[in-house]
């Protein structure tokens, strides 16, 4: 036990040293673990997020800002409907889960540090009485996470008569004529999943995986909600999250001093960003902030990832656009001839030329 504990500080300082002097870690909550889950082959991303560095602040300062993100005016319209939801001992949010009338024990969940709230969280859990309602506001779940500790922190998590834990996700967007926006609802349902891997690893098979999804009902203020089944969405995490490199093996290759102080000049932080591999793909650009500067990175390297996972997986050993338009446009040789790969560009490149004839109807 001391020697795990011994690594788990050794690469606490080395995480810290990579954000700089005094620099506090950025949080890294459900939804970007979600994303970092959609893409385990990012090690740029997974050393940046586990080390807690700012990505939009090192994205303005070498160049690239990112340009998604909540409005100021979202972001104060989601506090005043999740106020709304958990008014007058979360009223509202007993009715949708079906005790309208009901009471409920709302533990304080208060407690100095992560781990003091996270230890809080659990004693909460194990202490809700059974027979009765029990409902965390902003309860501190962990999670580990390529050997990192990872701190989350759902809206709420209910304790039913029956002792089952149930997820409970408020968001902004409208729910019109009992329908909402599919791919917010997929975000919010990978976000959710995430919670609920933080809850199974506490205790398997308590936690229901028919999360409540709490929103607007049409454009009213008015809270409804619909169960969102994410057994899908938990499958795949807890696969993805398997698969990324141990977060101490992606910093033991770093060299030595590398920083995103963003205190160090702008050439020698683009340097250090560049010295971790990333894994770009054009999804990237609506779930990372550091996306347009790998997106220029791999157009400069004239790479098949700018233009898709799917295409990328479709072209074999072609890694980049030279390489493709050569497959399709010169004589085959010994080492391709059986290619699939090759063999569709090729038919794809005569059917081109075809259409192209003088005389060929439109």
């Amino acid at each position: 036990m001391p020697r795990v504990s011994t690594l788990h500080d050794s690469l606490r300082e080395r995480l810290a040293a990579l954000r700089g002097p005094d620099t506090a870690p950025r949080p890294l909550d459900a939804r970007a673990l979600a994303a970092l889950a959609a893409n385990p082959g990012c090690r740029r991303r997974a050393l940046l997020d586990a080390a807690g560095v700012d990505k939009a602040a090192v994205a303005e300062a070498i160049g690239s800002p990112a340009r998604f993100g909540q409005s100021r005016f979202a972001f104060s319209r989601g506090h005043a409907f999740e106020a709304r939801v958990k008014a007058d001992g979360c009223a509202e949010l007993l009715r949708l889960l079906g005790a309208e009338g009901a009471r409920a024990e709302v533990p304080d969940l208060g407690a100095a540090g992560p781990e003091g709230r996270a230890a809080r969280t659990r004693l909460a859990l194990a202490e809700a009485a059974p027979g009765s309602w029990t409902l965390l506001d902003h309860p501190l779940l962990a999670l580990e996470v390529a050997g990192s500790t990872v701190f989350l922190e759902p809206d709420a998590v209910a304790v039913d008569p029956g002792g089952a834990w149930i997820v409970a996700e408020i968001k902004s967007f409208p729910i019109l004529d009992g329908g909402a926006d599919a791919v917010k609802v997929g975000a919010a349902a990978r976000q959710a999943a995430v919670y609920v891997l933080a809850l199974d690893a506490l205790q398997p098979g308590r936690t229901r995986t028919d999360v409540l999804l709490v929103c607007p009902k049409d454009f009213s203020n008015l809270p409804t909600a619909e169960r969102v089944d994410v057994r899908r969405q938990l499958a795949v995490t807890r696969r993805q999250l398997t698969r990324l490199t141990r977060i101490e093996e992606i910093a033991s290759a770093l060299p030595e001093g590398t920083t995103f102080d963003l205190a160090r000049p702008g050439p020698d932080l683009t340097a250090a960003v560049d010295s971790v591999p990333a894994a770009y793909a054009p999804e990237c650009l609506a779930s990372c902030e550091l996306a347009f500067h790998c997106r220029g990175r791999a157009r400069a390297a004239d790479s098949v990832d700018a233009l898709g996972r799917g295409l990328r997986a479709d072209l074999g050993d072609l890694t980049t656009v030279k390489a493709v338009l050569a497959a399709a446009t010169l004589a085959a040789t010994s080492a391709c001839e059986d290619d699939p790969a090759v063999e569709a560009l090729r038919r794809a490149a005569a059917l081109r030329a075809e259409a192209l004839l003088p005389g060929t109807p439109s």
